[in-house]
């Protein structure tokens, strides 16, 4: 999930308030003299209230028993994939750490991964909803158990400014074409804020128009049994044709203010509405909080306006364990204790992230939903409601995620949309044969 990825970017917590710890992991495996499995234990670098959950749940869990004790080590964004595959290559990978949904069922046909299928309770798979339960299994067995899920993609706007433009701050726009006059009339009545930002180079429309070009076209851009493109596609034609008109029409900066991951211009008072995902609350509310009564979230716009239709992907993380490791049992207890046993623990989390984000526990959510100091986050509901029609992040290999956001951006920048179609479709023709990704799927 690469919006996760971007908000790792921008988090503010110094890696100095947990030890970093490279030379352990799979090559442990024996207790010591007093019978204590070491694990280890490496956690992408999140926000303030992210990385304080994960810390507490780590020393909780090495406080209530003598089994096993946890070593925690915080990982910059930047530094992640480096860091894990210099591990890995050295027999030196953590026993456990945390990875987002999409790089599940890779890493577990990749056999980078090892099962925990039998090392968690068989109520805590069952307490999953469906869609993240099939999120974290591969042929018939679970590779890692989730922590929570977001939707990629909401649109905030300042309601000051839209009942300054004219325009009904109670009505939102449901159409691309709505959203792009409303983008003009903010920008004839102010001129020193932007109207609106989304996605606007290849990396960020990569990953979040999955939404987009689900909804839009009814499928993505590689055929379902990674066999065939489908970018050029007729049906993708409205979606890029709405990113050139943003910024044809100059609706958008010529250079995007930040990050699609980063909500901090609109809290500054820089933009008058933007897109994002759901983890732009967390950061409005802790930031920004002055900012938030004058504040709104909506679903996306759709193409035509029909509610139903995709625009947003689910994303969101989970713990695994390594494939090497040789203390898995030891792992998944930890992991199990965390996440999958009674709610106590993982409930810590919603509300440590003002109740920003969703649980992908049955019993849980329902908790969440129904606990009254959820009103903490006063888009809550829409952004549940948001969830409804998204859909998980696909599985396919990244690079036919960019050739589709390389195409976008060209387009977008005025380049002729057929042709930038015709060579998303030819650059994932060329790595469906390259990576045999049909065989991969099959």
């Amino acid at each position: 999930m690469k919006h996760s990825a971007v908000r790792l970017a921008i988090a503010t917590v110094a890696i100095g308030t947990l030890a970093m710890t490279t030379a352990c992991g799979s090559g442990g495996g024996d207790a010591d003299a007093d019978g204590v499995t070491t694990v280890q234990f490496w956690q992408n670098q999140f926000s303030n209230e992210d990385n304080a959950w994960f810390k507490k749940a780590v020393q909780d869990f090495n406080a209530a028993q003598n089994d096993v004790k946890v070593v925690l080590t915080v990982v910059p964004g930047d530094a992640w994939e480096q860091k894990l595959k210099a591990a890995q290559a050295a027999g030196k990978a953590p026993d456990m750490y945390t990875m987002n949904y999409s790089a599940v069922p890779m890493n577990a046909r990749n056999a980078q991964l090892a099962p925990i299928t039998d090392h968690i309770s068989e109520e805590g798979w069952k307490d999953l909803d469906e869609r993240f339960l099939d999120a974290v299994t591969v042929d018939g067995e679970q590779y890692a158990y989730p922590i929570y899920y977001e939707p990629s993609a909401l649109l905030f706007y300042r309601t000051d400014l839209y009942e300054a433009a004219g325009l009904d701050p109670a009505a939102p726009p449901k159409t691309w074409d709505e959203l792009i006059d409303a983008g003009l009339k903010l920008k004839a009545t102010d001129d020193k804020t932007v109207p609106f930002q989304i996605a606007q180079n290849a990396v960020e429309l990569s990953w979040t128009t999955w939404g987009a070009q689900f909804g839009t076209a009814g499928h993505l851009p590689i055929s379902e049994d990674w066999s065939e493109e489908e970018a050029t596609d007729a049906k993708y034609e409205p979606l890029f044709q709405f990113y050139q008109d943003l910024y044809g029409k100059g609706i958008l900066a010529k250079q995007a203010l930040s990050g699609y991951g980063d909500a901090s211009p609109l809290g500054q008072g820089k933009l008058a509405s933007m897109a994002s995902g759901s983890w732009a609350i967390s950061l409005l509310l802790a930031d920004y909080p002055q900012m938030i009564d004058k504040l709104a979230v909506a679903p996306m716009p759709t193409v035509d306006g029909d509610p139903s239709r995709t625009t947003s992907t689910l994303g969101g993380w989970t713990i695994g364990v390594d494939a090497k490791s040789k203390n898995v049992e030891a792992a998944a207890s930890a992991i199990s204790w965390m996440l999958a046993e009674g709610t106590s623990v993982p409930k810590a989390y919603f509300t440590g992230t003002k109740f920003t984000k969703l649980s992908p526990r049955n019993s849980l959510a329902e908790e969440l939903a129904a606990d009254p100091n959820r009103t903490v986050n006063p888009f809550y509901d829409v952004l549940l409601e948001s969830t409804k029609t998204a859909i998980l992040e696909p599985t396919y290999d990244w690079q036919v995620s960019l050739a589709m956001g390389t195409a976008l951006e060209k387009a977008m920048r005025g380049g002729d949309i057929a042709q930038a179609q015709a060579e998303a479709g030819a650059t994932i023709t060329k790595v469906i044969g390259d990576l045999g990704l049909a065989d991969q799927q099959g």
